[in-house]
């Protein structure tokens, strides 16, 4: 018999995802999967659709939440929280100042872009969830819709790109901050695509040590993003400092490439993440 198949890192409409939470959940029925984390940018606004439709599916769901973070160098770090309290007051606080900076980032961004394409922030609303957090790929799809580029891919290789006259940037926490928030809030902290360096710049070691010393559970090395010589130092690392390793897709319905189930967590990775989350259960039907 075949071990289950879970993917751990899944994007709604309650962020850049172009599927609502339901169908994210069903897209993963169709595919095969046992289970799926749902881990919106800075929101857990999708959970209790995503709860719903997993219950009446018979398909475990791990709610999540997937922390924008930025060292002191700018570089951006993504940390994935499974299982955290979504009423924990820290937590919110953190997170609603990320949505909002996020937002004036978009809406700076939108009037620089402006000047050279016909873009208007209505049409970046038009293209995202309601209360979704609002980020560059709806300024990407924004983008397509006016035929400027093909696809989101093209519209961060070229427009969007961190480089471009018309990027800003904007607050995230510190990554071993969001660490110490996650374990506070009861949730289990995963460092997603860590070495992702086709997204940009990636963190060196010193980062590495201060979020495993501030309570680091594991490391994303099966994704996409991570070059194979990546995988195999992000391996050592997480064997050496007694983390855990997770694979996953990052799937965002039509937004990415990224298809559901194309890496995946092993099964006892799942129970020592529900073994150490404590602020919210895993949804089984």
């Amino acid at each position: 018999m075949s071990d289950p198949r879970y993917d751990l890192h899944t994007h709604s409409t309650a962020s850049d995802g172009t599927q609502p939470p339901s169908e994210v959940v069903r897209s993963a029925q169709r595919a095969g999967l046992d289970g799926i984390a749902l881990t919106d940018h800075d929101t857990t606004a999708g959970w209790a659709e995503a709860m719903h439709t997993a219950r009446e599916t018979g398909t475990l769901l791990v709610p999540g939440m997937e922390f924008t973070c930025r060292t002191h160098e700018g570089i951006s770090v993504h940390l994935l929280a499974y299982l955290p309290d979504p009423d924990d007051e820290a937590m919110v606080a953190e997170t609603r100042r990320a949505r909002a900076a996020r937002l004036e980032r978009a809406q700076l961004m939108v009037e620089r872009l402006a000047e050279d394409f016909d873009i208007t922030w209505q049409r970046v609303l038009d293209h995202a969830g309601e209360d979704a957090t609002i980020g560059r790929p709806h300024l990407a799809d924004a983008l397509v819709a006016i035929g400027a580029v093909s696809n989101r891919s093209e519209a961060f290789a070229h427009i969007l790109t961190g480089s471009s006259k018309y990027y800003v940037p904007h607050y995230a926490p510190d990554p071993s901050h969001a660490v110490r928030l996650v374990r506070a809030a009861g949730g289990v902290p995963v460092f997603a695509h860590p070495l992702a360096a086709a997204r940009g710049r990636v963190v060196g070691d010193e980062v590495f040590e201060q979020m495993i010393e501030a309570g680091l559970a594991g490391l994303e090395v099966e994704h996409r993003d991570n070059p194979p010589e990546a995988r195999e130092r992000l391996s050592a690392l997480a064997q050496r400092h007694g983390l855990f390793t997770t694979g996953s897709s990052d799937y965002h319905g039509a937004g990415k490439p990224n298809r559901l189930g194309e890496h995946l967590t092993h099964p006892e990775v799942l129970a020592e993440i529900e073994r150490q989350g404590t602020g919210t259960p895993v949804v089984r039907s």
